[in-house]
Protein backbone atom coordinates (compact mmCIF):
# COMPACT_ATOMS: atom_id res chain seq x y z
CA UNK A 1 0.00 0.00 0.00
CA UNK A 2 0.85 3.65 -0.31
CA UNK A 3 2.74 4.68 2.83
CA UNK A 4 1.81 8.33 2.44
CA UNK A 5 -1.97 8.01 2.26
CA UNK A 6 -3.71 10.10 4.91
CA UNK A 7 -7.20 9.70 6.29
CA UNK A 8 -9.57 12.70 6.19
CA UNK A 9 -10.25 15.12 7.83
CA UNK A 10 -6.78 15.33 9.35
CA UNK A 11 -5.24 15.48 5.88
CA UNK A 12 -5.85 19.19 5.52
CA UNK A 13 -3.84 19.95 8.67
CA UNK A 14 -1.12 17.28 8.44
CA UNK A 15 1.41 16.44 5.76
CA UNK A 16 2.27 12.75 6.05
CA UNK A 17 4.73 11.22 3.60
CA UNK A 18 7.76 8.99 3.23
CA UNK A 19 11.09 10.64 2.38
CA UNK A 20 13.47 7.79 1.70
CA UNK A 21 13.33 5.62 4.80
CA UNK A 22 12.11 8.52 6.96
CA UNK A 23 8.40 8.80 7.75
CA UNK A 24 7.77 12.54 7.97
CA UNK A 25 4.79 14.13 9.71
CA UNK A 26 4.44 17.90 9.41
CA UNK A 27 1.83 19.77 11.45
CA UNK A 28 0.31 21.97 8.75
CA UNK A 29 -1.78 24.63 10.42
CA UNK A 30 0.66 27.55 10.41
CA UNK A 31 -2.05 30.20 10.82
CA UNK A 32 -2.64 28.76 14.35
CA UNK A 33 1.06 28.01 14.99
CA UNK A 34 0.11 24.37 14.29
CA UNK A 35 -2.17 23.99 17.32
CA UNK A 36 -3.41 20.40 17.33
CA UNK A 37 -7.08 19.47 17.14
CA UNK A 38 -8.62 16.02 17.53
CA UNK A 39 -8.30 15.17 13.83
CA UNK A 40 -4.58 15.97 13.86
CA UNK A 41 -4.01 13.81 16.96
CA UNK A 42 -5.79 10.91 15.21
CA UNK A 43 -3.85 11.50 12.00
CA UNK A 44 -0.48 11.35 13.77
CA UNK A 45 -1.55 8.17 15.57
CA UNK A 46 -2.69 6.63 12.26
CA UNK A 47 0.68 7.37 10.66
CA UNK A 48 2.55 5.84 13.59
CA UNK A 49 0.28 2.76 13.33
CA UNK A 50 1.09 2.32 9.65
CA UNK A 51 4.82 2.84 10.03
CA UNK A 52 5.45 0.83 13.19
CA UNK A 53 6.06 -2.43 11.30
CA UNK A 54 6.62 -0.99 7.82
CA UNK A 55 9.90 -2.43 6.49
CA UNK A 56 10.77 0.70 4.45
CA UNK A 57 10.39 3.22 7.30
CA UNK A 58 13.42 3.33 9.60
CA UNK A 59 12.66 6.43 11.68
CA UNK A 60 10.05 9.18 12.04
CA UNK A 61 10.55 12.95 11.77
CA UNK A 62 7.96 15.28 13.28
CA UNK A 63 8.04 19.01 12.46
CA UNK A 64 5.78 22.01 11.92
CA UNK A 65 4.90 24.19 8.93
CA UNK A 66 5.71 27.91 8.88
CA UNK A 67 8.43 29.68 10.81
CA UNK A 68 6.53 30.76 13.94
CA UNK A 69 6.63 27.50 15.78
CA UNK A 70 6.36 23.74 15.93
CA UNK A 71 3.09 23.70 17.90
CA UNK A 72 1.44 26.33 20.10
CA UNK A 73 -0.62 23.72 21.98
CA UNK A 74 -3.96 21.97 21.91
CA UNK A 75 -7.23 23.39 20.68
CA UNK A 76 -8.51 24.67 24.02
CA UNK A 77 -11.09 27.03 22.51
CA UNK A 78 -13.02 23.94 21.37
CA UNK A 79 -12.57 22.44 24.84
CA UNK A 80 -14.22 25.50 26.37
CA UNK A 81 -17.13 25.33 23.91
CA UNK A 82 -17.66 21.63 24.68
CA UNK A 83 -17.68 22.19 28.44
CA UNK A 84 -20.07 25.14 28.11
CA UNK A 85 -22.35 23.05 25.89
CA UNK A 86 -22.43 20.32 28.54
CA UNK A 87 -20.50 17.91 26.30
CA UNK A 88 -17.64 16.99 28.64
CA UNK A 89 -17.53 13.54 26.97
CA UNK A 90 -16.29 14.99 23.67
CA UNK A 91 -13.65 17.01 25.49
CA UNK A 92 -12.48 13.98 27.46
CA UNK A 93 -12.29 11.92 24.27
CA UNK A 94 -9.80 14.43 22.88
CA UNK A 95 -7.63 14.21 25.99
CA UNK A 96 -7.74 10.40 26.02
CA UNK A 97 -6.52 10.23 22.42
CA UNK A 98 -3.95 12.98 22.97
CA UNK A 99 -2.45 11.36 26.07
CA UNK A 100 -2.42 7.93 24.42
CA UNK A 101 -0.41 9.52 21.59
CA UNK A 102 2.00 11.15 24.07
CA UNK A 103 2.67 7.74 25.64
CA UNK A 104 2.93 6.13 22.21
CA UNK A 105 5.62 8.59 21.12
CA UNK A 106 7.66 7.78 24.24
CA UNK A 107 7.39 4.02 23.71
CA UNK A 108 7.54 3.87 19.90
CA UNK A 109 9.90 1.12 18.67
CA UNK A 110 11.42 3.30 15.94
CA UNK A 111 13.28 6.49 16.78
CA UNK A 112 11.22 9.68 16.56
CA UNK A 113 13.10 12.92 15.84
CA UNK A 114 11.28 16.19 16.56
CA UNK A 115 12.21 19.69 15.41
CA UNK A 116 10.79 21.87 18.22
CA UNK A 117 11.62 25.08 16.34
CA UNK A 118 9.95 28.30 17.49
CA UNK A 119 6.89 28.20 19.76
CA UNK A 120 6.44 24.76 21.38
CA UNK A 121 3.98 24.90 24.24
CA UNK A 122 1.37 22.81 26.03
CA UNK A 123 0.19 20.14 23.61
CA UNK A 124 3.30 20.82 21.52
CA UNK A 125 5.44 19.68 24.47
CA UNK A 126 3.32 16.52 24.56
CA UNK A 127 4.43 15.74 21.01
CA UNK A 128 8.04 16.94 21.25
CA UNK A 129 9.03 16.29 24.85
CA UNK A 130 8.71 12.50 24.80
CA UNK A 131 10.48 11.83 21.48
CA UNK A 132 13.83 10.02 21.13
CA UNK A 133 15.75 12.98 19.67
CA UNK A 134 14.45 16.43 20.60
CA UNK A 135 15.96 19.29 18.59
CA UNK A 136 15.56 22.96 19.51
CA UNK A 137 16.82 26.09 17.73
CA UNK A 138 17.75 29.67 18.61
CA UNK A 139 14.09 30.53 17.90
CA UNK A 140 12.62 27.91 20.25
CA UNK A 141 10.31 29.02 23.03
CA UNK A 142 9.08 26.15 25.20
CA UNK A 143 6.54 26.36 28.02
CA UNK A 144 3.78 24.65 29.93
CA UNK A 145 1.61 27.74 30.53
CA UNK A 146 -1.51 25.95 31.80
CA UNK A 147 -1.82 27.77 35.13
CA UNK A 148 -2.50 30.93 33.10
CA UNK A 149 -5.79 29.41 31.92
CA UNK A 150 -6.74 28.01 35.33
CA UNK A 151 -5.46 24.54 34.47
CA UNK A 152 -2.43 22.35 35.21
CA UNK A 153 0.47 21.03 33.08
CA UNK A 154 -0.64 17.92 31.20
CA UNK A 155 0.38 15.89 28.08
CA UNK A 156 3.06 14.29 30.24
CA UNK A 157 4.38 17.73 31.16
CA UNK A 158 4.10 16.94 34.86
CA UNK A 159 6.48 13.99 34.29
CA UNK A 160 9.07 16.15 32.50
CA UNK A 161 8.74 18.91 35.11
CA UNK A 162 9.05 16.42 37.96
CA UNK A 163 12.42 15.29 36.61
CA UNK A 164 13.92 18.73 35.93
CA UNK A 165 16.90 19.65 38.17
CA UNK A 166 16.23 20.90 41.69
CA UNK A 167 12.97 22.84 41.96
CA UNK A 168 13.02 24.01 38.34
CA UNK A 169 9.93 21.86 37.73
CA UNK A 170 7.87 23.62 40.38
CA UNK A 171 9.07 27.00 39.12
CA UNK A 172 8.18 26.32 35.47
CA UNK A 173 4.88 24.65 36.36
CA UNK A 174 3.61 27.42 38.61
CA UNK A 175 4.81 30.40 36.55
CA UNK A 176 4.20 28.89 33.11
CA UNK A 177 7.59 30.40 32.34
CA UNK A 178 9.17 30.24 28.89
CA UNK A 179 12.40 28.36 28.17
CA UNK A 180 14.84 29.16 25.39
CA UNK A 181 16.97 26.39 23.85
CA UNK A 182 19.58 26.44 26.62
CA UNK A 183 16.90 26.32 29.33
CA UNK A 184 15.02 23.51 27.56
CA UNK A 185 18.13 21.35 27.32
CA UNK A 186 19.07 22.10 30.93
CA UNK A 187 15.57 21.30 32.20
CA UNK A 188 15.39 18.01 30.27
CA UNK A 189 12.81 19.09 27.68
CA UNK A 190 15.23 18.90 24.72
CA UNK A 191 18.50 17.26 23.68
CA UNK A 192 20.24 19.26 20.94
CA UNK A 193 20.51 22.87 19.78
CA UNK A 194 20.70 23.15 15.98
CA UNK A 195 20.58 26.53 14.20
CA UNK A 196 17.22 26.94 12.46
CA UNK A 197 18.91 27.38 9.09
CA UNK A 198 20.56 23.95 9.46
CA UNK A 199 17.37 21.97 10.12
CA UNK A 200 17.01 21.15 6.42
CA UNK A 201 20.56 19.82 6.46
CA UNK A 202 19.71 17.56 9.41
CA UNK A 203 16.57 16.35 7.62
CA UNK A 204 18.55 15.71 4.42
CA UNK A 205 21.17 13.75 6.36
CA UNK A 206 18.50 11.67 8.13
CA UNK A 207 16.96 10.83 4.73
CA UNK A 208 20.18 10.13 2.79
CA UNK A 209 22.59 8.64 5.30
CA UNK A 210 23.19 4.91 5.00
CA UNK A 211 22.96 4.43 8.77
CA UNK A 212 19.65 6.10 9.72
CA UNK A 213 19.46 4.04 12.92
CA UNK A 214 21.68 6.64 14.58
CA UNK A 215 19.70 9.89 14.33
CA UNK A 216 21.41 11.18 17.49
CA UNK A 217 24.83 10.90 15.86
CA UNK A 218 23.54 12.55 12.69
CA UNK A 219 22.00 15.41 14.68
CA UNK A 220 25.26 15.87 16.58
CA UNK A 221 27.01 16.71 13.29
CA UNK A 222 25.00 19.94 13.24
CA UNK A 223 24.43 20.77 16.89
CA UNK A 224 25.97 23.67 18.79
CA UNK A 225 26.73 24.19 22.45
CA UNK A 226 24.04 26.43 23.94
CA UNK A 227 24.79 29.54 25.97
CA UNK A 228 24.64 29.00 29.75
CA UNK A 229 21.05 28.46 30.88
CA UNK A 230 19.32 31.33 32.66
CA UNK A 231 17.50 28.70 34.74
CA UNK A 232 20.80 27.16 35.84
CA UNK A 233 22.07 30.52 37.09
CA UNK A 234 18.81 31.13 39.00
CA UNK A 235 18.92 27.78 40.82
CA UNK A 236 19.83 29.45 44.13
CA UNK A 237 16.61 31.40 44.61
CA UNK A 238 14.43 28.96 42.66
CA UNK A 239 15.46 25.96 44.76
CA UNK A 240 15.09 27.91 47.99
CA UNK A 241 11.64 29.38 47.30
CA UNK A 242 10.03 26.52 45.39
CA UNK A 243 10.91 23.95 48.05
CA UNK A 244 8.33 25.58 50.35
CA UNK A 245 5.39 23.46 51.36
CA UNK A 246 2.57 25.65 50.02
CA UNK A 247 2.20 28.20 47.23
CA UNK A 248 1.67 30.94 49.82
CA UNK A 249 4.96 29.94 51.47
CA UNK A 250 6.70 29.95 48.07
CA UNK A 251 5.55 33.56 47.59
CA UNK A 252 6.74 34.54 51.09
CA UNK A 253 10.18 33.08 50.36
CA UNK A 254 10.35 34.82 46.96
CA UNK A 255 9.54 38.16 48.59
CA UNK A 256 12.34 37.62 51.12
CA UNK A 257 14.98 37.08 48.42
CA UNK A 258 17.34 39.86 47.33
CA UNK A 259 17.03 38.96 43.62
CA UNK A 260 14.72 41.20 41.59
CA UNK A 261 13.68 38.17 39.48
CA UNK A 262 12.51 36.37 42.62
CA UNK A 263 10.31 39.28 43.68
CA UNK A 264 8.95 39.65 40.13
CA UNK A 265 8.07 35.95 40.19
CA UNK A 266 6.10 36.50 43.42
CA UNK A 267 4.13 39.28 41.68
CA UNK A 268 3.46 36.98 38.74
CA UNK A 269 2.21 34.11 40.91
CA UNK A 270 -0.28 36.42 42.60
CA UNK A 271 -2.05 36.92 39.25
CA UNK A 272 -2.37 33.20 38.43
CA UNK A 273 -5.35 31.01 39.29
CA UNK A 274 -5.10 30.13 43.01
CA UNK A 275 -6.74 26.72 42.61
CA UNK A 276 -4.58 25.82 39.63
CA UNK A 277 -1.41 26.86 41.48
CA UNK A 278 -2.37 24.84 44.56
CA UNK A 279 -3.15 21.69 42.59
CA UNK A 280 -0.17 22.08 40.25
CA UNK A 281 2.38 22.28 43.07
CA UNK A 282 1.00 19.03 44.49
CA UNK A 283 0.77 17.40 41.04
CA UNK A 284 4.42 17.98 40.09
CA UNK A 285 5.55 16.61 43.45
CA UNK A 286 3.20 13.64 43.12
CA UNK A 287 4.55 12.94 39.61
CA UNK A 288 8.04 12.49 41.12
CA UNK A 289 6.72 9.40 42.88
CA UNK A 290 4.84 7.67 40.06
CA UNK A 291 6.46 4.77 38.19
CA UNK A 292 6.51 6.27 34.69
CA UNK A 293 5.02 8.49 32.02
CA UNK A 294 1.82 6.44 31.66
CA UNK A 295 1.11 6.81 35.39
CA UNK A 296 1.80 10.54 35.20
CA UNK A 297 -0.60 10.84 32.24
CA UNK A 298 -3.27 8.94 34.19
CA UNK A 299 -2.84 11.38 37.09
CA UNK A 300 -3.11 14.32 34.68
CA UNK A 301 -6.20 12.83 33.08
CA UNK A 302 -7.97 12.65 36.45
CA UNK A 303 -7.01 16.30 37.01
CA UNK A 304 -8.41 17.32 33.61
CA UNK A 305 -11.74 15.76 34.54
CA UNK A 306 -11.64 17.42 37.96
CA UNK A 307 -10.93 20.87 36.48
CA UNK A 308 -13.33 20.42 33.57
CA UNK A 309 -16.24 18.98 35.54
CA UNK A 310 -15.97 20.73 38.91
CA UNK A 311 -14.06 24.02 38.52
CA UNK A 312 -15.15 27.31 36.91
CA UNK A 313 -11.57 28.53 36.44
CA UNK A 314 -10.70 26.50 33.32
CA UNK A 315 -13.51 27.93 31.19
CA UNK A 316 -12.88 31.41 32.62
CA UNK A 317 -9.13 31.22 32.01
CA UNK A 318 -9.58 30.19 28.38
CA UNK A 319 -12.09 33.02 27.95
CA UNK A 320 -9.77 35.66 29.40
CA UNK A 321 -6.56 34.55 27.67
CA UNK A 322 -7.75 33.19 24.32
CA UNK A 323 -11.35 34.14 23.53
CA UNK A 324 -12.05 37.68 24.76
CA UNK A 325 -8.29 38.24 25.33
CA UNK A 326 -8.99 40.81 28.04
CA UNK A 327 -6.30 39.13 30.19
CA UNK A 328 -8.40 39.79 33.30
CA UNK A 329 -9.74 36.43 34.48
CA UNK A 330 -12.00 36.36 37.51
CA UNK A 331 -10.72 33.35 39.42
CA UNK A 332 -12.99 31.50 41.88
CA UNK A 333 -11.74 31.53 44.57
CA UNK A 334 -9.83 34.74 43.91
CA UNK A 335 -7.03 34.31 46.48
CA UNK A 336 -4.81 31.50 47.74
CA UNK A 337 -6.13 32.06 51.27
CA UNK A 338 -9.63 31.16 50.07
CA UNK A 339 -8.66 27.84 48.45
CA UNK A 340 -10.22 25.20 50.73
CA UNK A 341 -7.81 23.01 52.69
CA UNK A 342 -7.55 19.60 51.06
CA UNK A 343 -8.23 20.89 47.54
CA UNK A 344 -5.07 19.37 46.07
CA UNK A 345 -5.69 16.01 47.73
CA UNK A 346 -9.29 16.03 46.46
CA UNK A 347 -8.15 16.81 42.92
CA UNK A 348 -5.41 14.17 42.88
CA UNK A 349 -7.80 11.49 44.17
CA UNK A 350 -10.55 12.35 41.66
CA UNK A 351 -11.83 9.26 39.83
CA UNK A 352 -12.44 9.93 36.11
CA UNK A 353 -15.67 8.60 34.59
CA UNK A 354 -13.64 6.57 32.08
CA UNK A 355 -10.10 5.64 33.11
CA UNK A 356 -7.35 6.71 30.69
CA UNK A 357 -5.85 3.24 30.44
CA UNK A 358 -8.96 1.07 30.44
Amino acid sequence: GNVARVSEPAASRLLVRAEGSVGRITLDRPEAINAVDHGMIRGIADALDRWEHHPDIRLVLLDGAGDRGFCAGGDVRTLREQILAGDAEAAMGFFRDEYALNARIAAYPKQIVVFADGVTMGGGIGLAGHASVRVVTERSRLAMPETRIGFTPDVGGSWLLAHAPGRIGEYLALTGGTMDAADAIYAGFADHLVPADRLDDVRHALVTRADPDTPTEITMLFDETPEPSRLASARGWIDDAFAAETVADVIVRLRARPEADARATADELETQAPTALTVTLAAVRSARGVPGLRAALAQEYALVEWFGRTQPDLVEGIRAQLVDKDRSPRWQPATLAEVPAGTAAQALSFAPTVPLWS
